[in-house]
């Protein structure tokens, strides 16, 4: 399995039925003209239900500076996908997520579509999705909410590149009326054994017009984490 992508997750093998997932844990500390913590944590858990595949997702993080919180992230989100003959499925996720410095209290939202395997071979995995959608806005302290249609697209691209190293590409946007979230990943992957690997990542996310009390309109985060999956 592709270790914790934030929207197509991959079929667990089919010769085994039984639960699949992963767990990232990645933290830094620096200290000196500048002290810091970083901890970010990431599970992800699937299983398959004939051409149903069920997927579980939860990400934390935390980042302080000199004593002070600076980002504290919490997401949590279900997804479904059905196959169809060859290379085509629908899917359907919602998602739950709460950032501190993001303006938002939180945001819940739910998207249905259409996707499409392109490449899936040996060394190169592929994938298109796109569909329509909803999402709820509630404001810091009370500052009002919004209910808005969600127009979604999405792509995964993967190169193995070795027999234990592995580069991932992954983008999404959500269109609303009111703002433009993207998303992406960019990671590398090297395995040490059969369930442990080592991963490096980035990870950008944009909100074209946030609301006034945001800290910022992009967060990027860069870490080293250790991957375990089974």
């Amino acid at each position: 399995m592709q270790s914790n992508p934030f929207y197509a997750p991959p079929l667990p093998d089919e010769d085994d039925q039984a639960f699949s997932g992963n767990i990232e844990l990645g933290y830094t500390q620096l200290s000196g003209n500048t002290d810091s913590q970083t901890l970010i944590a990431k599970g992800q858990l699937a299983w398959l239900t004939g051409s149903w595949t069920h997927t579980l997702r939860g990400e934390v993080r935390n980042v302080s500076r000199d004593g002070e919180t600076s980002a504290e992230q919490y997401l949590m989100a279900v997804r479904e996908r059905f196959d169809l003959q060859g290379p085509h499925y629908l899917f359907g996720f919602a998602r739950a997520e709460r950032d501190r410095f993001s303006g938002y209290d939180h945001q819940f939202t739910t998207i249905g579509g259409y996707g499409r395997d392109l490449v899936d071979d040996e060394r190169h995995q592929l994938s298109l999705e796109a569909g329509p959608g909803y999402r709820y806005d509630r404001i810091e302290e009370g500052k009002g909410n919004a209910s808005l249609g969600v127009a979604y697209g999405a792509l995964a691209y993967e190169w193995a590149f070795t027999k234990t190293s592995s580069l991932k590409q992954e983008l999404s946007m959500e269109v609303t009326d009111d703002n433009t979230t993207s998303r992406s990943l960019s990671s590398l992957t090297a395995r040490l054994n059969s369930h442990l690997a080592l991963k490096l990542s980035h990870e950008i996310k944009d909100t074209s017009r946030p609301p006034a009390d945001a800290e910022a309109r992009t967060d990027h985060t860069t870490s080293a984490s250790i991957l375990y999956d089974w």
